[in-house]
């Protein structure tokens, strides 16, 4: 009968850090791209507001709409540097999270492959015994056999 793997308990704990690992990654990548995507949003948004001012600009406007149209395109730099400030964060919350995965996906293949090498020298300790039960048999059965039917 083949021993259980001693560290099998071991394993199974490394594959659930493991996969919680692979979710948190992939939570962390989702969250990235959300980041990014909100900072080309406002970017493009800044862009199409500074183009209405220009518009507006060749078409002649007040003081006081121009200082507005300023004073808001203000307000949207101050956003996109804070957008872009959350998008780094973001990336080194990413980079932790690969770093992470990484470890724990080292970890698990160490244990993975004391596992392998178990199940085959259990597998050859048993093929080693089935091998000499069937060498005990045959020699049983032919070295028992009546002299005159030879």
């Amino acid at each position: 009968m083949a021993q259980p793997f001693s560290l099998q308990p071991l394993l199974e704990i490394m594959q659930t850090r493991t996969d919680d690992a692979t979710r948190k990654l992939g939570q962390l990548i989702a969250a990235e791209q959300s980041q990014r995507s909100r900072l080309q949003m406002l970017e493009q948004y800044r862009e199409e507001y500074a183009q209405r001012m220009r518009q507006a600009t060749a078409e002649g406007i007040t003081r006081l709409v121009l200082h507005n149209y300023q004073d808001f395109l203000g307000r949207i730099d101050e956003a996109i540097e804070q957008q872009r400030i959350a998008v780094r964060n973001s990336e080194d919350s990413t980079k932790a999270g690969q770093e992470q995965w990484k470890s724990q996906n080292k970890q698990l293949k160490a244990i993975d492959t004391l596992s392998q090498r178990h199940d085959a020298r259990e597998r050859y300790r048993e093929n080693k015994q089935d091998q000499k039960l069937q060498d005990e048999f045959s020699t049983r059965k032919y070295g028992t056999a009546d002299p005159q039917d030879q």
